[in-house]
């Protein structure tokens, strides 16, 4: 299994306007409980271009600061979707949360298996 290319095929499913968390992530890939694993992922070790600015931690805090180029740049990006950031960098998971769907899951799960990893 390639955990860091899986990472990348799930951040390219969060829909935009949406943000998902480390630990969805991490789930999804089929490595709950590796949430830092996937920080790691987005911060270093996949190149191909990812809406990585779409997730946050589990509290719905932006916690991904170095991933940008510029200050402030996981915040304007989420704003240019229509996501609302509160003053102490927060999205709120009820509104803006990725409810991903048992059959979104599935092919996940099978788009892995097709691409080998």
């Amino acid at each position: 299994m390639d955990f860091y290319r899986r990472v990348a095929v799930v951040c390219l499913r969060i829909p935009t306007g949406n943000v998902a968390t480390y630990g969805q992530i991490a789930l999804l890939c089929g490595m709950p409980r590796h949430a830092r694993q996937v920080g790691y992922a987005l911060k270093c070790r996949i190149t191909e271009p990812v809406p990585a600015h779409r997730v946050v931690n589990s509290q719905g805090f932006l916690s991904g600061a170095a991933l940008f180029s510029e200050p402030g740049g996981q915040q304007r990006r989420l704003r240019e979707e229509g996501v609302e950031v509160s003053p102490e960098n927060r999205v709120n998971l009820k509104r803006y949360g990725w409810n991903n769907s048992f059959e979104e899951a599935l092919w996940l799960k099978a788009e892995f298996e097709r691409l080998g990893i």
